[in-house]
């Protein structure tokens, strides 16, 4: 009897703050990473204007990468729309397709990383190259924890958690991937304006 009364006071407790805890959660995150990039690039920009800055191109797979990101919005987007309309092997074959852009977005990363030592631009010696390693590479590491979570919604969609009246985790890996693909796109455009 008491259980039952606590869960009613939980979701009371719910409704009183008009989201799902969860999704509070997720949106909070997405605050703190963006108040953490906006710091970064702020900080860019103010040490940009000491004078001492490396000018070079930026690697043209930062083309490629942002390309596969959008895509890869789409294919989550595909993914959402299929469990709100309990379309089952369409919602495991968009959520594998966004995990592989994922990675794909990850190596291609890696091989801008390549391309910027072959332009003798290195994480240690000029600003300019510490400043793009530290952001593509904290971009990188989030996009790690949107596999993760991505991993266990496919996880979930297995098991058949995950269908019309059953949206949560998704909804939320959907919003988290979506900000993810938007934050690559803003520091690509942060970058070419500002390199």
């Amino acid at each position: 009897m008491n259980q039952a009364i606590d869960n009613i006071e939980i979701i009371r407790e719910r409704r009183a703050m008009g989201m799902n805890t969860s999704k509070f959660i997720v949106w909070l995150f997405i605050v703190t990473i963006v108040m953490l990039f906006a710091a970064l690039t702020s900080a860019y920009i103010v040490k940009q204007s000491d004078g001492n800055w490396l000018n070079y191109n930026l690697p043209g797979m930062f083309w490629i990468t942002s390309t596969i990101i959008v895509v890869s919005s789409i294919t989550m987007q595909l993914a959402l729309k299929s469990a709100k309309e309990d379309r089952f092997n369409g919602l495991k074959v968009y959520l594998i397709l966004t995990t592989i852009l994922g990675l794909a977005f990850l190596f291609g990363q890696y091989q801008s990383w390549k391309q910027l030592v072959e332009m003798d631009v290195y994480f240690v010696g000029n600003p300019a190259g510490s400043f793009l390693y530290v952001l593509t590479g904290l971009h990188a590491v989030h996009i790690i924890s949107g596999l993760v979570f991505l991993l266990i919604v496919i996880g979930s969609s297995f098991k058949l958690k995950i269908h019309s009246k059953s949206l949560i985790r998704i909804e939320m890996c959907t919003t988290y991937w979506h900000f993810l693909g938007g934050l690559w796109l803003y520091l690509f455009l942060f970058l070419k304006l500002n390199h």
